[in-house]
């Protein structure tokens, strides 16, 4: 058994990216208003969704020679309460050049996959990331059937009161990157078929 090094309390994201959890499972951490969080490791169908949509993602981008990026459970940190969350989405999108550094510098579509036991959680992270400034589009895609909620950012600025909803019929679009398939395509190899 491993024993975890108690970290303290109000920790900031400084003190976060040099704590050692004593943690050696290789899971991933991430700190929600001053707390670190052990995340539970990605079901199979979350994992294959994941992969299919960053690969189906990354190649949309090269095959465009587009300067972006996709990047799989980047450190991103929402503007509200800055010094005290570092949040993981399952991947994330960025024009920006690579910085070297521990978090994705402007991201520009962040997406998770909504499992049942922490969906809570995530929709948490989903307001969160509404304060990152470069942050244009935010997906949620379920793990349990198909089907995925996008909310955009819309030209003033501001984000719409309810996302739009997508089924195992619809297409995801992402405007900001000019991404478009069948919603279906990212469920490919998930096992999950309606």
């Amino acid at each position: 058994m491993v024993a975890l090094r108690k970290p303290s309390p109000g920790m900031t994201v400084a003190e976060f990216l040099d704590w050692d959890s004593g943690d050696r499972s290789g899971a991933l951490w991430q700190l929600r208003d001053g707390e670190p969080e052990m995340m539970a490791p990605a079901s199979d169908a979350h994992g294959m969704i994941q992969s299919e949509l960053g690969r189906l993602i990354g190649n949309h981008l090269a095959d465009r020679g587009s300067p972006c990026r996709v990047g799989v459970t980047p450190g991103v940190v929402p503007r509200v309460r800055s010094t005290r969350n570092l949040l993981i989405p399952d991947l994330g999108v960025t024009c920006a050049p690579p910085a070297g550094g521990p978090t994705m510098q402007d991201p520009v579509v962040l997406i998770e996959i909504l499992s049942p036991s922490n969906a809570r959680e995530t929709r948490a992270n989903v307001w969160a990331y509404t304060s990152i400034p470069s942050v244009a589009e935010i997906v949620l895609v379920r793990s349990t059937s198909i089907a995925a909620e996008v909310l955009r950012r819309q030209n003033d600025g501001s984000w719409p009161g309810e996302p739009q909803y997508i089924d195992a019929e619809g297409e995801l679009v992402l405007e900001s990157i000019g991404f478009r398939i069948k919603l279906r395509a990212a469920y490919r190899t998930s096992g999950i078929v309606a």
